[in-house]
């Protein structure tokens, strides 16, 4: 099997480096880095923007350049995450958590190093399960049903809203208001609208791209628009800064190795996008660490861990995604057009007839990720130069480009307007010291929680034992049962040493 293996990555990369299909792709690697880094574009942005060069493209050639475009806007996305706080593409939001207060504190460069390096590393992880253990994570697939979806999810929620810096009742709060917003628009089930109040732009629900960039982006730059003095003032980066200090690789190792196990674990399951496997990467990191509270503050560990899951995430998604045609995001779902469009039917069967598509694009992923990792070390300084950019002319360009990149999504004006209402709620939740991050996870995760529930209760006929009768269910429900109960008795054995501690100063007072 290994040498079987080995010989179709070979093949593999025989494909890659037909001088078409590697222009292609570094052309694909180039275009999806600089969108990742300004504000307000992504990959959907740019996917759609060079779709139609498909069209008139061989079947191998046009996919390596759209998966080119996707890896790349993740590089990029990731220094615009760090740098400006701005979360480009969904799953950087978490990467805002610490990137940004790390860019504060003058190791911007350190924090873009090790997310650099977490980043090819996790893809290379992703990459090496891809060709060893492609058959293998298909069966696995094929044993998740809507009952295991659901449990699965359940769990990554409940690890997601934990983990929100302060009181955890505002952490549960903001993710029951990212639940609200996920189910308003249409009922996929029955075809009803819901919680759109007669709005007709809402048909479709809440925008995904503008409910990120309104928290984050724009809601960070109200709360400072009166801010006259730059980030980046003085700060000079050179490549030699993007080097961590020993601590920091030392204290990153161990995080970067457990975020790649949680995206090649999600990456795996049909239907689970990278937002939830940044935030479960994060959550599992919050939850291990000897001292939680320096999370949010500038933890080098809440950069490597949800960088690492994303890209190992991002590699090992395209398996579901082309051997069983069911894709983990909206990003896969136009991969999955794409491949449509040429004329290619997803499936089991892929692997066999069509191997030129799918060792290539594996062989592909090295030499793009190869590529991203030279390209951006010397570019640092450029990156860098954004920082320095005065604050009355970042704030407006960035809000410029925040509205072309959602407007250019769907071409909706309407859209433009839910950024800034979401842009004015998320600067009051910022002020109020609430996390926003969790929103975004209930979000994502609640329709997905939902439609998998109903499912699962159509096909066992109502009977809610469901998810309790199928063992691997089972097993994600009691640890999701675990995890609240872990969460109670920490939180009254908080409250009691609250209690206590006042008696035993009275008591030392009174003995004095």
């Amino acid at each position: 099997m290994i040498d079987q293996s080995l010989t179709s990555l070979w093949y593999g990369f025989s494909v890659a480096f037909e001088l078409h299909n590697l222009m292609w792709s570094i052309f694909g690697v180039v275009a999806g880095n600089l969108m990742g880094v300004l504000p307000g574009l992504g990959a959907m942005a740019a996917m759609s923007i060079l779709l139609p060069l498909t069209y008139a493209m061989s079947p191998v050639a046009a996919i390596l350049m759209l998966a080119g475009i996707f890896y790349g806007s993740m590089y990029g996305g990731a220094i615009s995450a760090i740098l400006l706080n701005l979360p480009v593409h969904p799953p950087h939001a978490v990467t805002c958590l610490d990137g940004y207060p790390l860019t504060v504190k003058g190791r911007g460069g350190a924090a873009l190093g090790i997310a650099m390096v977490a980043s090819f590393f996790a893809a290379s992880a992703g990459i090496l399960v891809m060709v060893f253990f492609s058959p293998l994570l298909v069966e696995v697939a094929f044993k998740f049903g809507a009952a295991e979806l659901f449990s699965v999810m359940l769990l990554g929620l409940l690890a997601g809203s934990t983990m929100s810096k302060g009181s955890p009742i505002k952490g549960i709060a903001v993710t029951l208001f990212g639940l609200l917003l996920g189910v308003v628009g249409t009922d996929i089930n029955t075809g009803v609208m819901r919680f759109t109040f007669g709005t007709l732009g809402l048909e479709d629900g809440v925008n995904l791209i503008a409910l990120a960039m309104g928290l984050f982006g724009v809601g960070e730059f109200l709360l400072h628009v009166n801010r006259m003095k730059t980030v980046g003032t003085g700060l000079k980066m050179r490549l030699r800064d993007m080097r961590p200090t020993k601590a920091e690789a030392k204290r990153s190792f161990f995080p970067m190795v457990r975020g790649t196990l949680v995206g090649l674990f999600f990456g795996a399951l049909p239907g689970t996008g990278p937002t939830i496997t940044t935030f479960v990467a994060y959550a599992l990191e919050n939850k291990v660490a000897k001292d939680p509270r320096k999370f949010g503050h500038g933890a080098i560990e809440g950069v490597a861990a949800p960088e690492a899951a994303s890209h190992s995430k991002t590699q090992v998604d395209f398996i579901p995604t082309m051997t069983l045609g069911i894709p983990g995001d909206e990003v896969m779902a136009l991969m999955l057009g794409a491949l449509l469009i040429q004329g290619i039917q997803p499936g089991p069967q892929l692997i066999v007839s069509h191997p030129d598509i799918f060792w290539g694009l594996i062989a592909s992923f090295w030499v793009g990720n190869l590529l991203l990792l030279v390209l951006n070390m010397p570019l640092i300084g450029i990156w860098v130069k954004l920082l320095q950019v005065p604050y009355r002319y970042l704030f407006p360009s960035a809000l410029l480009f925040i509205v072309i990149g959602c407007y250019s999504a769907n071409n909706s004006l309407f859209e433009v307007g839910e950024v800034l209402v979401l842009g004015v709620i998320g600067a009051v939740l910022i002020y109020l010291e609430f996390s926003v991050a969790t929103a975004l996870l209930g979000f994502v995760l609640g329709p997905m929680i939902e439609q998998n529930f109903r499912r699962a209760l159509l096909l066992s006929h109502g009977d809610i034992l469901t998810f309790v009768e199928h063992p691997i269910s089972a097993w994600f429900i009691g640890a999701s049962a675990l995890m609240v109960t872990v969460q109670i008795i920490v939180f009254i054995w908080k409250k009691r040493r609250k209690k206590l501690k006042p008696l035993a100063t009275k008591d030392a007072s009174f003995e004095a």
